[in-house]
């Protein structure tokens, strides 16, 4: 049974407080009958996610090509022009210390094959999503960790957290269920999402039971949140009085 994309949009969007709709993507053999093509240049993978905020579209592969990095990571094939262009851009990387050497081979990357990615809003997606793309602030990070059991002590870690490059979320949340990502210098140009959000990629796999378990989540930090309220009113209320105290006390003296 596939995911109620509108009702998990929805959740997503009220729990998390996500400034940004939740964005699915989905990478095809084929571009899909119905689906618009994307009539604009773009210069990432990552551009297309906001892009994808405002409607639904298709992007063939040689769409992705204007960042080299972003196209090996989504599994794209590089011409021979291009793998040249991504190694000429790894070799500055690592002079510049932004990366080194020996982390290239273990970059995340897609492994089968795909002509192009359809993206589009959560809300109103035609396809069942490969991932699901968030912005979000600490607190929804945390609430969404969570929800899926990514802070649960003793259990088997649930996702990850890094950086460079942003895209590499997606093939990682593809195997791990779920990535949060700082982003990159490119990701954080190419999106202009503001330096108060963090990227988090949530695989389809996991969609179905999202929404609810962000509820349960939600109720039980908001029960929290009251807990810790009254405990720092109360720590303040017996700090004024034994300020009071010591004043009048002192001038008795």
């Amino acid at each position: 049974m596939g995911t109620d994309k509108g009702t998990t949009a929805k959740a997503l969007i009220t729990t998390l407080h996500l400034k940004s709709p939740p964005v699915a993507l989905t990478r095809v053999s084929a571009a899909p009958a119905g689906v618009p093509a994307l009539r604009e240049k773009l210069p990432s993978s990552c551009a297309m996610w906001r892009r994808a905020e405002h409607g639904v579209f298709y992007a063939s592969a040689a769409q992705h090509m204007e960042c080299a990095v972003g196209a090996m990571v989504m599994g794209f094939s590089l011409s021979g022009e291009k793998q040249q262009e991504l190694m000429s851009l790894v070799k500055q990387m690592c002079e510049v210390c932004y990366i080194k050497e020996s982390e290239v081979p273990h970059i995340p990357h897609y492994t089968a094959p795909a002509d192009g990615i359809v993206y589009g809003p959560l809300s109103r997606f035609p396809l069942e999503p490969d991932a699901v793309v968030l912005w979000l602030d600490a607190r929804g990070a945390m609430l969404l960790q969570e929800a899926l059991g990514g802070a649960e002590w003793g259990a088997s870690p649930q996702g990850a957290v890094f950086g460079r490059p942003g895209c590499a979320a997606l093939p990682f949340a593809k195997e791990h269920g779920s990535a949060v990502s700082l982003g990159c210098a490119g990701m954080r140009t190419f999106t202009e999402v503001s330096g108060d959000r963090m990227l988090a990629v949530v695989s389809g796999e996991r969609l179905s039971t999202l929404g609810e378990r962000l509820q349960v989540v939600a109720k039980a930090n908001a029960a929290m949140q009251l807990h810790y309220d009254r405990k720092k009113r109360e720590v303040r209320a017996a700090s004024a009085t034994s300020q009071k105290t010591r004043s009048v006390h002192r001038r008795a003296r």
